[in-house]
């Protein structure tokens, strides 16, 4: 393919999803990250649009939001690794809400064997994933349907979710900064979500790479809301994308960076010398954490896979006050026993020391 064609459908891609990876263009123009990279220089040189951490997006600083079927097929690989790290957290018994999106829609179906649980959400996708998880309760909230991301939106949601005080909140959205926290290109769900979050003791954050960086026009969640943000490992290159995370963890974020099925171990900015702790006791950190764990690397995910993470030394505790796309609608089945065990390395993020 020469350059012009190759240029050209990578600016039809973005123009039709407002934000691309530069992993998806390599893969649909069929070449090397190194040369999209170079074509995305090139196209931005002519104002046509503009670069992001790890990807492209249509110029002007904002993109605009994609359709759902669109987003269904990026960076799946990545939503999935996702999902499975999201998922350890999750404890028997817990009281959750879970926002719409098609990452959590990923998490909803590994939440399908977590015994005991209730889950709060707005999203039809998220709600038809866990429809046959007979230990899990389901509470949908009110409003109207969105079509294009198949949620519900408006006072109705918002209305509904007075009152209620649950220990997590799963979220995704548009696009993610250290500057402006997780962002949307809707008025209707950013508002819904920020009433998802004024529910939730504490606030996860769900982004993969292609979200690094891109801020849009509605804020959900500031930074400073985050508890923890659960990403993907951007490439080795991508420098800025590395830059962006750190300013997040030294904001106070914790960073949970989980690899894929495969993938070689490690994670950006991880703590040098410090390795993945064995499961240990509940309550207590893995054999070979370091002091202050709190608990993490203990065995308590869905279906009993432990946690696999490396506790922040020193992290400083987090308390929040209480406060149409046409694609056909179908449940995401439920993954079976088993699936997702092979996930790769998952560790964690520290914040630097001044």
């Amino acid at each position: 393919m020469f350059a012009a064609e190759r240029r050209q459908l990578i600016l039809e891609m973005v123009r039709a999803n407002g934000a691309v990876s530069l992993r998806e263009l390599a893969r649909v123009v069929q070449t090397s990250e190194v040369t999209v990279r170079r074509d995305v220089r090139a196209l931005e040189a002519e104002g046509l649009l503009d670069r992001r951490h790890g990807g492209a997006v249509l110029p002007g600083g904002f993109s605009r939001e994609s359709g759902f079927p669109h987003k269904a097929h990026l960076a799946t690989a990545e939503k999935s690794a996702i999902a499975d790290a999201a998922a350890g957290l999750v404890e028997e018994g817990e009281a959750v809400v879970v926002g719409a999106g098609t990452t959590t829609q990923e998490l909803a179906r590994r939440l399908a064997r977590v015994p005991g649980l209730t889950v709060v959400t707005n999203s039809l996708l998220v709600a038809q994933a866990l429809a046959h998880a007979n230990r899990v309760e389901v509470v949908m909230t009110g409003g109207t349907l969105r079509g294009a991301d198949y949620a519900l939106v408006g006072s109705g949601a918002e209305q509904s979710l007075q009152g209620l005080r649950v220990s997590r909140a799963f979220l995704s959205g548009s696009g993610l900064t250290a500057e402006r926290g997780l962002s949307t290109s809707n008025m209707l769900s950013a508002s819904v979500d920020r009433a998802l979050v004024q529910a939730a003791a504490e606030v996860v954050v769900l982004a993969d790479h292609t979200k690094l960086g891109v801020d849009t026009m509605f804020q959900t969640v500031s930074p400073e809301a985050i508890t923890r943000l659960v990403t993907d490992e951007p490439a080795p290159h991508e420098d800025r994308a590395a830059a962006e995370l750190q300013a997040l963890a030294d904001q106070g974020v914790r960073i949970t960076v989980a690899g894929k099925a495969g993938t070689p171990s490690g994670a950006v900015g991880a703590v040098p010398g410090t390795a993945v702790p064995p499961p240990g006791p509940a309550g207590h950190s893995g054999q070979g954490g370091p002091a202050g764990a709190e608990g993490e690397g203990q065995a308590g995910g869905p279906g009993g896979r432990p946690r696999r993470e490396v506790p922040l030394p020193g992290q400083r505790g987090r308390h929040h006050p209480p406060g149409g796309g046409g694609a056909q609608l179908r449940a995401a089945p439920p993954i079976a026993p088993g699936e997702g065990q092979a996930m790769g390395r998952v560790a964690d993020l520290a914040p630097r020391r001044h």
